[in-house]
Parts: structure tokens; sequence; C-alpha cells
């Protein structure tokens, strides 16, 4: 009896599923890097990165001419050093390499976190902006064709759906015309 009434549920609520009219969904692309770059910001951004890179890139030289120079001093009077003067500037040239080593790495890190903070505001608007407007046109979904992985999940997208332009005016810019769009 039990069996039975559970087969009747499964019917009934399948029948009743199939009664429902299916709901059409509304998929746009926008591509945020392209709507990055044509926001007046973009330049600002890049400069600031620019100059932290120089920044950084300049320390490291003055790092990299220290050891240079070091390695020179000791090479040249490696013969007559005394082992225990000998042992401390190979020891002083081996931790010069690992401080600039290690400088390269939080270098990098310091670059990277730079991005991310100067970023995370424009990413938050640039989102914001995005959700307006799929709210406004009604999209269901909104696509980014840009995303690099190892499986393209977009193999087709139709420029008419794209909102990038719409999400521009949203943030009151004005895009410059760009190739291939």
């Amino acid at each position: 009896m039990r069996t039975l009434i559970i087969v009747v549920l499964t019917f009934v609520s399948a029948a009743a599923m199939s009664q429902t009219a299916p709901v059409a969904q509304k998929i746009g692309i926008a591509d945020p890097a392209y709507i990055f770059s044509q926001m007046p910001i973009y330049k600002q951004i890049e400069n600031e990165m620019k100059t932290h890179g120089d920044q950084l890139q300049a320390q490291a030289k003055a790092k990299y001419t220290e050891y240079e120079t070091k390695l020179k001093a000791y090479q040249a009077g490696a013969a007559t050093m005394l082992d225990a003067v000998r042992r401390d500037k190979e020891t002083e040239l081996t931790q010069l390499q690992e401080n600039i080593q290690k400088f390269q790495q939080d270098a990098q890190a310091s670059m990277q976190k730079k991005e991310a903070d100067l970023m995370a505001p424009v990413n938050g608007k640039i989102g914001n902006a995005i959700a307006e407007v799929a709210k406004e046109h009604g999209y269901t979904f909104i696509l980014n064709p840009q995303i690099q992985g190892s499986i393209d999940i977009i193999l087709f997208d139709d420029e008419k759906y794209d909102i990038s332009a719409l999400v521009l005016k949203k943030l009151g810019v004005t895009p410059a015309p760009a190739p291939g769009k």
C-alpha cells in the first residue's frame, strides 16, 4: 500500500511538473576587462602600478649591485684571505643572495597586493553596474566571455547580447571604439 502511494505521488508530481510552462531565460555577456580599459581610472591605476614596479626594480637593482661589488672584492682577494675571513665573506655573500631572492618574492607579492588593493573598488563598481544593467534589462545570467581556463565555457557569443556598452553608460563612461568589438 505504501509503495502504491509513493508511485501515485511520483506520477502526480511528474504530471504537475510537465504542466508548468518553461520560463524564458535571457542570457547576456559582459567583458569586465574591456569595461575597465574604457574607464578613466584605468590610466591612473596603470601609472600607479608602473611607479610601484619601478620603485621595487630600483631597490632590487641596488641590492644586486651591492652583491656584485662584494663578490668582485671577494674574488679579487680570496687567495690572500685567512680562512676565517674567507668563510665570513662567503657567508655574507650567501646571505646577500638569499636576501635578493626573498626581496624578489616579496616584490612580487607586493605588486599583487597593490593591484588587488587598487582594483577592488573598481571591480566592485563594475560588478554592481553589471548587476543593475542585468536587472533593468531582464537578463537571467550574464557571462564573461574572457575567462581563461582549461575549458572554454562560452563557445559562441552573439555581440547583440553584449551589455558592456550599457554597463559603461551606467558608469557614466563613453566607450572608445574598440577593434574587434
